[in-house]
């Protein structure tokens, strides 16, 4: 525990009992300071992710309060839309919840006295002016944590073209990283990409620390699980991917290879704006399995339903995001194929660990020749899932990130 006692307030998208993994990764980092004896109050949204609308039980009211043993969360209404695909709305929708955020921050603990530190979490971006803000009402040092750099990745898949908008995206970008005290990335590729973008002076701001994993809730479990069963898979090979289904990720690389392998169950585990499309290309191939978030609790189970993991990720996007499902998919002892940018985060883990394949983004031919290597060899998958778990118990504590967060904000207090 920590001599140091902090008041940090949280500004986050995303809080348990919400399954995003932003919400779990933040969960994670409030709780570990909490146990280092620190005082937190989240300000984030009422849970709403798995179905893109709010959960059953917490409509009602534009936001609710809660007491807990380490202070206090509360949840505001997230504006969600209807279509993930409408891009103009979900924007909306980031601004109008950054704004609710905003208001609330001022009263989170109570009356707005002076705290010792604030840290924010984007994507949204817009969260960035709400921890400015939310900096100068407290009076308190701001940590901006980046999962995911926009709108460089919305530019790259094609989401955003107006030049006006990506103009406005990155002054408000730069704006935020330059009016943050600290700047929390991922890995050392999205280091370098802000870097490029702000004044030499801040580069002192920026800090590395990945993602951690819960090698206590996320653990090895028997391949022949009640997920699989409710799929309706027997005890074929599974590939599968599970994650976000968006543009950002090749999944038509999954549709290719489905249909070269027919003896092997592809799942898609997941939902997302490019779903719909991917389930049209898939209409034709009877190996492909389509399911839908599951609880956390499940997550052991769901992950140890397959026997290789992917994850692909467009070209160019290596820079500006992290895949963080790649740590629970070696946490659950499995072998991963990945389609991303090499020398970069992810192939410089896989290389480290001894736990997968890391192939060129969007090479339909690479792909397929790097999992056929894997289906063919099943001995192989067994040692590479070993690998894989050996390595994040070693070096993906959730303590020691949490330890890396309080040296921040103490050096900055």
């Amino acid at each position: 525990m920590s001599s140091n006692k902090l008041r940090l307030v949280v500004l986050c998208p995303h809080f348990a009992p919400d399954l995003a993994p932003t919400g779990v990764v933040m969960t994670r980092i409030v709780t570990e300071l909490a146990a280092r004896g620190h005082e937190l109050h989240v300000v984030t949204s009422l849970p709403w992710y798995r179905n893109h609308a709010i959960e059953p039980g917490w409509g009602g009211r534009l936001w609710r309060t809660e007491k807990t043993e380490w202070g206090s969360i509360i949840r505001v209404h997230p504006f969600p839309g209807k279509s993930k695909s409408n891009l103009l709305r979900r924007a909306l929708g980031f601004i109008a919840f950054s704004y609710a955020v905003g208001i609330r921050s001022v009263h989170a603990d109570g009356l707005p006295f002076k705290v010792d530190g604030v840290l924010a979490m984007s994507p949204p971006l817009t969260l960035g002016l709400t921890g400015w803000f939310t900096k100068i009402i407290r009076r308190a040092p701001l940590v901006f944590n980046i999962q995911d750099v926009f709108p460089d990745a919305a530019i790259q898949t094609g989401a955003i073209s107006n030049k006006k908008i990506i103009a406005a995206a990155k002054w408000l970008e730069r704006v935020s990283y330059q009016r943050s005290d600290a700047v929390v990335l991922l890995s050392q590729d999205l280091r370098t990409n802000i870097a490029n973008k702000i004044d030499a002076k801040h580069h002192h701001r920026l800090h590395v620390i990945p993602n951690f994993v819960d090698t206590v809730a996320i653990t090895p479990q028997d391949r022949m699980t009640n997920y699989r069963n409710e799929l309706g898979i027997g005890d074929q090979l599974v590939v599968m991917y599970a994650g976000n289904v968006g543009f950002s990720q090749s999944l038509n690389l999954v549709a290719e290879a489905a249909a070269k392998f027919p003896e092997v169950a592809f799942v898609i585990n997941g939902d997302g704006a490019a779903r719909k499309k991917l389930q049209e290309d898939c209409t034709n191939l009877r190996n492909v399995y389509f399911g839908d978030y599951q609880p956390i609790e499940r997550l052991s189970e769901v992950l140890a339903t397959g026997d290789i993991h992917l994850v692909p990720l467009r070209t160019g996007l290596a820079a500006v995001s992290v895949p963080s499902k790649s740590y629970s998919i070696l946490a659950a002892g499995r072998p991963m194929l990945a389609a991303i940018d090499l020398n970069t985060e992810i192939p410089n883990m896989l290389q480290q660990s001894g736990a997968g394949i890391a192939v060129e983004p969007d090479n339909a031919p690479a792909f397929i020749e790097a999992l056929g290597r894997l289906v063919n060899n099943r001995d192989q998958l067994s040692e590479m899932g070993a690998n894989g778990r050996k390595w994040v118990e070693t070096h993906a504590s959730p303590a020691s990130v949490a330890a890396r967060y309080e040296e921040i904000f103490l050096a900055n207090r």
